[in-house]
């Protein structure tokens, strides 16, 4: 591909990323905006959704402008083949999300029965929440509490009598409207398997009672395995309150040992931290040269340590491959979702040690050492240790580390941390929104796109929310 036919105001609005990408230009290396560029022009049938490959009649596609086939070989037309299409997609999501909150439950499992060392409850106080609005008792000790929930958590992925436990958070209307509707999410897996099944060949093949089951496949993630993931994270990590913290790739430290943690999940990374922390790896990296052992976050991962731990966020999705291009990565450790297949390849054109941790999740070019509740605090030891030992790899003419200064942010605003602000009521808010002062609040969330440039969207959508009075 040639670099030069990709114009720097479609890559990034950031510096730093431009920075690194004349640098990964000038070593020829390709990024993901390289490979977009190179599957250009793409599939329109496939963008509109109006391409299938769910079974071996086809694949199948619709002309969108009516001119060529209007029906796929079984008969679908264009509104099934989207909702199917668009069904599958939600299932998938769902799954990845809510199976990152059943690693969670099952190590709050083997905290409760004393076979997780290194971790522990954290917030006893969220933990005796839980435990009440899953039924369970409130006068067992904290870790037969721990185990309890987590078997009643785990309950919550098959099959249910009734719904979601944590659909009950909702105002009853709401709830009710959801029944109504058919949508009230049952069991985590069970509506991802529904979704799988009404969209598999000879089916459902009613385009509204797809979607309906597409929102219940999405609601079962949200009031399921989401919640579960971040409820479960608090009590094993804390519950994050708001700290100061600094952003983009200059969190790097040519002077030090660096360690980047990028994925989805906090339980090797929590281990990571601490294992960074202690004493005897410190004094071993001032033996290599280096004044320090420094952590930095991408993606959510990076997000889970920044607000709990204050580790720094060295960017997002679009930066991952361009903070190996810096040169001073000695590892790179990722769990899973968000994480490119192309990260093997690109750390072996430095001295990046690149190390996966979940059996669910292997990478091409990746050392593989896996991750469960009984070895998580071992494992930490171990990457900390061979990313200092690696220090002395590293090659100091390939090093560059853009001007641009790293911002500063607050982190960690929990919902028991604004509740805590506001006296412990949510009703200054509630009385906002009601007067009009505040006219809604919206959550800008999602990875970047190379289709668009880097951090435009986001920035602009939140900038055009606040100046309407929407809380983001």
């Amino acid at each position: 591909m040639d670099q030069q036919d990709i114009r720097k105001e479609e890559i990034s609005i950031q510096p730093d990323t431009l920075a690194l990408k004349d640098k990964a230009k000038r070593e020829g290396l390709d990024t993901v905006w390289e490979r977009l560029a190179a599957q250009k022009p793409q599939c329109g049938f496939c963008e509109l959704g109006l391409s299938c490959r769910i079974c071996v009649m086809g694949p199948c596609r619709i002309d969108p402008f009516g001119d060529g086939p209007q029906l796929g070989v079984c008969g679908a037309d264009a509104d099934i083949m989207v909702a199917r299409n668009l069904g599958r997609m939600v299932a998938a999501g769902a799954a990845a999300h809510s199976d990152h909150g059943r690693d969670l439950v099952e190590t709050l499992l083997a905290v409760g029965e004393g076979k997780a060392p290194g971790y522990q409850i954290t917030d006893v106080a969220k933990l005796d929440r839980l435990a009440a609005e899953f039924g369970v008792a409130g006068d067992l000790p904290t870790r037969a509490k721990a185990k309890e929930l987590a078997l009643a958590m785990m309950e919550e992925y098959g099959i249910k009598k009734g719904y979601l436990t944590f659909s009950q958070r909702m105002p009853k209307a709401r709830q009710e409207k959801w029944q109504a509707l058919g949508i009230m999410p049952r069991g985590i897996d069970w509506e991802v398997t529904e979704m799988m099944h009404r969209t598999h060949m000879g089916v459902d093949n009613d385009y509204v009672n797809l979607l309906l089951q597409t929102l219940r496949c999405a609601l079962a993630d949200g009031w399921g395995g989401s919640m579960i993931a971040t409820e479960v994270s608090d009590v094993l990590f804390g519950t994050p309150k708001p700290r100061p913290s600094q952003a983009n790739i200059r969190v790097l430290k040519e002077d030090q040992v660096n360690i980047i943690l990028h994925g989805h999940s906090p339980l090797v990374s929590e281990m990571t931290v601490q294992a960074a922390q202690d004493p005897a790896m410190l004094a071993r990296a001032r033996e290599l040269g280096a004044t320090g052992i420094n952590l930095a976050g991408l993606c959510c991962t990076g997000n889970e340590v920044l607000m709990r731990k204050g580790i720094p966020m060295a960017g997002n999705h679009l930066v991952q491959e361009l903070a190996l291009v810096t040169g001073v990565v000695e590892a790179m450790v990722v769990d899973y979702q968000c994480i490119m297949p192309s990260l093997g390849e690109m750390a072996s054109c430095y001295h990046t040690l690149f190390f996966t941790t979940s059996a669910k999740a292997k990478f091409p070019k990746a050392t593989h050492l896996p991750f469960s509740p009984e070895t998580g605090e071992a494992l930490g030891k171990e990457l900390v240790s061979r990313a200092v030992e690696n220090f002395a790899r590293r090659n100091r003419e390939r090093v560059f580390l853009p001007d641009t200064p790293a911002v500063p942010q607050f982190s960690g605003f929990s919902v028991e941390a604004i509740l805590e602000a506001r006296g412990g009521t949510a009703q200054p808010l509630i009385d906002a929104i009601k007067s009009g002062q505040i006219r809604g609040a919206a959550g800008v969330v999602g990875c970047n796109n190379p289709k668009i440039t880097q951090d435009y969207g986001h920035t602009t959508i939140t900038r055009e929310l606040i100046g309407r009075d929407i809380l983001v």
